[in-house]
């Protein structure tokens, strides 16, 4: 099933992609890469530095309170690599998961470290579901074009995901009854983790006013977006439309971020009479601009393949993370995983 998995989330994608192509014309796509500019572009690498600021300040606010350290520089440069290969990695969190793995193990805490970066993207998505219904509530009418527009991918994920957790669960209770005393040690540590980091008095208002800050950078992007698509709506109207489309996005069913966002963007743009191609072109403008805020991501590891001296190797992490088949990239970056502990 791991391995069934990356394929059929780039499949959906792809039939999603095809339907809507077959359905709008190839206009508006080849219109989403035709219309960003210079101006664009710089807006982008801009707010990407702010959101990219915002999420390494949480970063380094949560793994403090687990008492990691966690230089400035090295957290931005770790940052934007892992945004980078999220973006050009199956799955989407790749980067994410080299980024804990690497600061777990130059802090000499790996399990602590994965949790440090786990609790980070928790607060992010948290904030994002919290604006999400607000969202709907502001246009109750985006609740049925939303379902139209992740139904079908939710369904898919729901079983796939079914199917992984069951095998995973099976593993767990194999584990359990093998080393019961691990087992609640790691409970235990991500509980007490959890609690310090994250729903402590002192923390939790930080994290979510960190993660509000982030979301307002990609609401942002995605108004750039609309308006280098040519779309002349208020501000306070492609509002609800940016935090759904965003909420959309965490579906783990796209093919370098695209898929469910086009779908969505076409239809909710449709549903409130701005347009779907309108919609479509918005939204692969978004996912180009995305890319190139995270470009410096790539910097970041040419820059370090670079210094590092003659006839030394790439770490086992980065060459497993940067050098996979796409059939391989979800099992690993989870054997990465298990191997670190």
């Amino acid at each position: 099933m791991s391995r069934m998995w990356p394929w059929l989330r780039v499949l959906v994608a792809v039939v999603i992609l095809v339907v809507l192509v077959w359905r709008l014309g190839t206009g508006a796509f080849v219109d989403g890469f035709r219309l960003v500019d210079g101006p664009a572009v710089l807006a982008a690498l801009a707010i990407g530095l702010l959101t990219t600021v915002f999420g390494v300040w949480r970063w380094r606010l949560l793994a403090r309170r687990l008492g990691l350290p966690l230089p400035v520089l090295t957290a931005v440069a770790d940052y934007y690599r892992a945004l980078f290969l999220n973006a050009v990695l199956p799955a989407g969190v790749l980067g994410d998961a080299h980024r804990a793995l690497r600061h777990g193990r130059s802090a000499g805490d790996v399990g602590r470290g994965v949790r440090a970066v786990v609790l980070e993207r928790t607060a992010g998505q948290v904030v994002l579901i919290g604006a999400g219904v607000i969202a709907l509530l502001i246009e109750p009418s985006l609740a049925a074009t939303m379902a139209h527009a992740v139904l079908p991918g939710l369904g898919i994920t729901i079983v796939l995901l079914g199917g992984l957790a069951a095998a995973a669960a099976l593993a767990a209770w194999a584990w359990r009854r093998r080393d019961v005393p691990r087992w609640r040690r790691a409970v235990s540590a991500a509980v007490a983790d959890a609690r310090r980091g994250l729903l402590a008095r002192d923390a939790w208002p930080g994290v979510l006013g960190l993660s509000a800050l982030v979301l307002l950078g990609y609401v942002a992007m995605f108004v750039v977006a609309a308006r280098t698509a040519g779309s002349a709506a208020p501000v306070g109207r492609l509002l609800p439309l940016a935090l759904l489309a965003l909420l959309v996005m965490a579906l783990p069913v796209n093919v370098g971020g695209f898929g469910p966002r086009e779908a969505f963007s076409a239809l909710a743009f449709g549903a409130v009479g701005l347009g779907a191609q309108q919609g479509l072109t918005t939204a692969v403008v978004y996912g180009v601009l995305a890319f190139v805020a995270s470009l410096p991501g790539a910097v970041v590891l040419l820059l370090r393949r670079g210094t590092r001296p003659a006839g030394h190797a790439l770490p086992a992490e980065d060459r497993e993370i940067v050098a996979e088949r796409p059939d391989q990239a979800v099992e690993n970056g989870l054997s990465l995983a298990r191997r670190s502990q």
